[in-house]
């Protein structure tokens, strides 16, 4: 079981199934009459305290909390809290199974007769009432209801298609990998969550006249956050780090903002949202500095560069993850509220094709999921306790592949550790056939409603996943054949296919920085 190492981390399922522990507790706190309160000498009182506890009662009259504390047995009163809580959050999971099949029937009676009276989705959650064995052994009879605290029965459902945790919901779980509930804080109380609409901001942007357009955009239309480089693809740091420099000697020469403290002073006064864009395993300037830890192809030793003839490290690489996590620390401590880690994956390699011809240097054995998945956890336990969240972009077809498209990036194993999930929906970036589509590209409203119908779906899989926050395309793909134009309308319609999924926070890519307002308001 994951476990957060913030005293103040609470999971996903305490911020649900916990809350509900606590409102039905609050139902039903006095154990002890009143009138016992009232005449009891303090020894009464004391000894109350004792049965109440020993029976795992909890007390909550003013009378025996005066008391509690001047004798000083007040821990004992949350210790008794602590577990009442945790017996009935054990009998919740004892008694809670998960559809995993579409439109599974629910009847009105245990006899299960037609017609149904409900059609469940693969992926929802029940709470078990009652159990009747089937006949001739074939399975159980659940009479169900939609949660604990539901007062009503849904009806009854038979046993078949169920599944009593959430993993099991996955279809391609990989070794190594947890899906377990991951402990942490939802939210920090000095960086509280904002509801983000974002765009993408280079560090060239940042340190010139481009800045103050985009300042003017958050200005004049729905944009609340900038996601800028701190480490972008060639290396290069927005701002100078001393941790840096041990890890490569030279990383200071070139930085795109010299004065970060103002910098990031004048965004925070106009209510800008920052978010660090980390570089992570795509790391020019680190290979260069340690050859010997770069990805390198087999036959000749060479290191392995991609289409753009950048280097890469392997994730394996615990000196590259300290060294991608120091400048996230920094980054927190100037001020951002949120580090995003981009390119936390593998090299793209055909379907995993050529991973027999590249060296990932990899003498553990782990698979490409737990390395990427290990990464993410431990960005979390150095950087939750500095109050920001953290995020992981994935290509858009993770959500819809159930495994890990070769590159490490199985959807519920990175969704499950960190705070916001933001998949690359780009309709260019899907091929021809995806979603029935020959061209992707020119159907921007129904790329991304497929797909992020499938993201939804997969995060039901898992108890705790991130938040969803897609990138969407505000740039025109003249590369793709068949591409249309993408302006006001293409760019409404993807966050229109959002909205009509629930879905109330997007970024926006451009790779000059430049957005359509009139899009955006």
């Amino acid at each position: 079981m994951f476990k957060s190492s913030s005293e103040k981390s609470r999971s996903k399922f305490s911020k649900g199934y916990g809350r509900r522990v606590l409102s039905i507790l609050a139902g039903a706190a006095v154990m002890v009459s009143m009138a016992a309160c009232s005449v009891s000498p303090a020894q009464e009182a004391v000894n109350g305290f004792g049965d109440a506890f020993k029976s795992g009662q909890v007390l909550l009259s003013a009378d025996h909390a005066l008391i509690a504390s001047r004798l000083d047995i007040r821990d004992a009163i949350h210790k008794g809290r602590a577990a009442i809580e945790a017996r009935l959050r054990e009998e919740i999971l004892k008694n809670t199974v998960y559809v995993k099949a579409a439109n599974k029937p629910v009847y009105a009676s245990e006899a299960l007769a037609e017609p149904a009276v409900d059609s469940l989705k693969r992926g929802t959650s029940l709470y078990v009432l009652n159990r009747v064995p089937g006949a001739e052994g074939a399975g159980e009879l659940l009479q169900v209801k939609r949660s604990y605290e539901d007062s009503e029965s849904m009806g009854w459902i038979n046993s078949d298609g169920l599944a009593v945790s959430r993993s099991e919901l996955i279809q391609s779980p990989y070794e190594g990998a947890s899906y377990e509930a991951f402990e942490r804080p939802y939210e920090y109380p000095e960086n509280p969550r904002v509801k983000v609409k974002g765009v993408y901001v280079t560090g060239h942007s940042a340190a010139g006249a481009k800045l103050e357009q985009l300042i003017q955009l958050a200005e004049t239309t729905d944009i609340n956050a900038f996601v800028i480089d701190v480490l972008d693809d060639n290396g290069h740091l927005l701002f100078k780090s001393e941790k840096a420099e041990t890890f490569v000697p030279g990383i200071n020469d070139k930085v795109y903002i010299k004065d970060i403290e103002g910098f990031v002073q004048r965004l925070k006064e106009k209510d800008i949202y920052l978010i660090a864009r980390i570089v992570t395993f795509k790391s020019p300037k680190f290979a260069k500095a340690h050859p010997e830890r770069a990805i390198t192809v087999r036959a000749t030793g060479a290191p392995y560069v991609g289409n753009d003839k950048i280097l890469w490290v392997s994730p394996h690489d615990r000196m590259l993850w300290d060294y991608n996590l120091s400048v996230a620390e920094e980054a927190a401590r100037l001020g951002f509220n949120e580090i995003q880690f981009d390119y936390v994956r593998f090299p793209a390699s055909n379907g995993g094709k050529l991973d027999a011809s590249l060296d990932y240097r990899n003498p553990d054995g782990e698979t490409k999921t737990a390395a990427i998945q290990k990464f993410l956890v431990h960005a979390h336990e150095r950087l939750s306790p500095l109050g920001v969240y953290t995020a992981a972009d994935v290509f858009g077809w993770a959500a819809s592949s159930q495994n890990d498209v070769g590159i490490g990036q199985h959807w519920e194993a990175i969704s499950n550790v960190v705070d916001f999930y933001c998949p690359m929906m780009y309709p260019s970036h899907y091929g021809p056939g995806n979603y029935g589509y020959a061209v992707p590209d020119a159907h921007p409203y129904g790329v991304i409603d497929r797909g992020i119908k499938d993201a939804i779906e997969r995060n039901l899989n898992i108890e705790t996943p991130g938040t969803l926050r897609p990138w969407i395309q505000d740039f025109t793909a003249p590369w793709v054949r068949g591409y249309i134009r993408y302006g006001e309308a293409e760019v409404r319609a993807q966050i229109e296919a959002l909205k009509a999924n629930g879905v109330d926070e997007y970024l926006l890519w451009n790779a000059g920085n430049n957005y359509t307002s009139s899009a955006l308001k």
